[in-house]
């Protein structure tokens, strides 16, 4: 069986943006890139999370050699102006759900496709999401599923925690990690996708 070359290369580790980007039809390989996704001191949400995307999709570009266009993407869940990443441990997953609790946070998530020597095509896309209230053993019953500890905000809108959304305003595959729309838009500027 002739398998179909790579279009792109996706900058990223996560199993949700290659989901994501199957689910379009969008061909790549992966290249996880090496940089630091440390907020800067009074960076805003919406600067963080292209940056990180940006610096993703550069880095990669720099080491490979085959002249496939990168792809970067990162999300942050943002509660009352604070970004939360992914947690260190259970009781940081456990204080993070505890505050979406019964709340509605923002959820910025950015793409950046670079390739050659053209400027980076970046976008953004800033969704809101509701949370009823989460009672403690639910939260410790979700914590012992292992689900929120690779993900920013301590969750996952795909999988166990959708049953405890009350509301999402915007982008469901950019809460999920890949604003598909914003995404599909920038590969078709750059005649990958048609």
């Amino acid at each position: 069986m002739n398998r179909i070359p790579a279009s792109i290369i996706l900058a990223s580790a996560s199993p949700r943006r290659r989901e994501l980007l199957r689910q379009v039809g969008v061909e790549f390989r992966v290249v996880v890139a090496a940089v630091d996704e440390s907020v800067l001191q009074d960076e805003a949400p919406a600067a963080y999370v292209v940056r990180v995307a940006r610096d993703k999709a550069l880095e990669v570009l720099a080491r490979e050699s085959d002249g496939l266009p990168v792809l970067g993407a990162d999300t942050a869940v943002v509660l009352d102006g604070r970004i939360l990443g992914k947690p260190g441990d259970r009781a940081e997953a456990q204080a993070m759900l505890s505050s979406l609790s019964g709340r509605t946070h923002e959820v910025y998530s950015a793409a950046v496709l670079a390739a050659g020597a053209q400027p980076p095509r970046e976008c953004l896309n800033i969704s809101r999401v509701t949370f009823a209230e989460l009672d403690r053993a639910w939260i410790e019953s979700y914590c012992d599923s292992g689900d929120p500890m690779d993900k920013a905000g301590a969750y996952g809108v795909q999988g166990r925690a959708a049953e405890k959304i009350t509301r999402i305003e915007g982008s469901f595959s950019g809460v999920m990690g890949l604003p598909l729309y914003e995404t599909c838009q920038l590969l078709r500027q750059a005649e990958v996708l048609f």
